[in-house]
């Protein structure tokens, strides 16, 4: 029985097709070794850093950071209510709970804001289509008819539990 350095000497050939193959050998075994190189060391001495972005809306910053990003978005400034609740998480350390529940509870509030804005305007939304209804329907029809019986059944009973309260009669004084 041959030694294992032995069959990886008498192997290149026969294993020399295979991509990759000898990578792990000492480097004496491997069959690239001589022209293998490592790449050169990240020079970070030509990096430059971007222009500062002019601030032109609202910028919520981390507590955690002393400056302000060099680029950030400015598409959606906090505004409404949601603005409220993202300035407040904005206090708490990014490894606060409280600051990413918030964040998390603005954004939900935000999707009602923008509701209620769309409904101002005269434009009713269309759930189904923004949803993503049609794809459900062709890709996962089985979870779309569960989702849509278990609403039903939800909207069913909270129906039947307003409507079958008994009526309180008025007092007279």
């Amino acid at each position: 029985m041959d030694s294992p350095a032995r069959q990886t000497q008498q192997t290149p050939e026969k294993y020399a097709h295979i991509t990759g193959w000898g990578v792990d050998l000492p480097h004496e075994n491997r069959p690239a070794y001589p022209m293998e190189r490592k790449p050169p060391r990240l020079d970070l001495t030509h990096v430059h850093e971007p222009q500062q972005q002019a601030e032109t809306v609202e910028i919520l910053v981390s507590n955690e950071r002393d400056r302000i990003t060099p680029v950030f978005g400015t598409t959606v400034p906090p505004s409404g209510i949601s603005g409220t609740i993202r300035r407040t998480a904005f206090r708490y350390s990014e490894n606060d709970l409280r600051h990413w529940m918030l964040l998390l509870f603005a954004d939900r509030v935000n999707m009602v804001e923008g509701i209620g804005s769309d409904l101002m305007r005269g434009h009713v939304p269309n759930f189904f289509a923004e949803m993503g209804g049609k794809a459900e329907l062709t890709h996962n029809r089985d979870g779309a008819v569960k989702k849509a019986a278990v609403a039903t059944a939800v909207v069913g009973v909270a129906a039947l539990l307003l409507w079958s309260r008994p009526k309180r009669k008025a007092r007279r004084r």
